[in-house]
């Protein structure tokens, strides 16, 4: 079971690496729209580091939307979807090595230059490091949460769309943590740490649940 899982993980790592283009897309629109809000408001110090938290995670979430579209699309259209769905390992793991082949292209990066954007913000550092904490736990359950929105949407026309409108309205709770461990982390860390503490319970009840839910979608949309 374990070695499914590293092959399903493996094979979609090295699939989108060949197809650099869907990777860099999401990385440069996250720095593009976190670059251009210091452009549109000006450059004070205590605006911009009021706005940076809200536009930061604003930013990742969009951005984290951007390749959910195809994370089951190209499987679907050359018939390894059937093929996985036939196997006899659980398709809940087989879910997740794919969710965490696209975290790792999509979300882990935007972990690690989260520093840079915090200097464009004029952020303090600790303001830096519980950014990079909440996005390390926010950004999979964005895409755990989305899973289960491109599994339901697979192969409709318009599904782009119809994703987005799905997921969205999940997507707040995350949003809402995510901005606001940030924000209160100005004044103490001690006061960032139930924010961090209910994006750790999101991210568990995500692990728990979405990669079966999504099984399950998936199974629905192929039959």
């Amino acid at each position: 079971m374990l070695g499914t899982f590293i092959s399903i993980l493996g094979r979609d790592l090295t699939l989108a690496l060949r197809r650099r283009t869907d990777v860099l897309t999401v990385l440069f629109f996250f720095l593009i729209v976190v670059s251009l809000f210091p452009l549109g408001v000006g450059s004070e110090r205590a605006l911009l580091r009021e706005l940076g938290p809200g536009v930061v995670w604003v930013a990742a979430l969009l951005a984290s939307m951007l390749a959910l579209e195809r994370l089951f699309a190209a499987d679907h259209e050359d018939g390894t979807l059937e093929q996985m769905l036939l196997t006899p390992q659980p398709l809940g793991l087989l879910v997740l090595a794919k969710v965490l082949a696209h975290w790792l292209l999509t979300g882990l990066p935007l972990v690690l230059i989260a520093p840079l954007i915090a200097m464009q913000y004029h952020l303090q550092d600790s303001q830096m490091l519980i950014m990079m904490a909440s996005l390390l736990l926010g950004t999979p359950t964005l895409g755990l949460i989305g899973a289960i929105g491109a599994a339901l949407t697979l192969g409709l026309r318009g599904g782009g769309i119809l994703l987005s409108l799905l997921i969205l309205p999940l997507y707040i709770p995350i949003l809402i943590y995510g901005e606001g461990a940030v924000t209160v982390s100005a004044i103490a860390l001690a006061d960032a740490e139930p924010y961090l503490m209910l994006l750790g319970a999101l991210l568990l009840l995500a692990l728990l649940l979405g990669p079966w839910a999504a099984a399950a979608a998936l199974r629905i949309s192929v039959e």
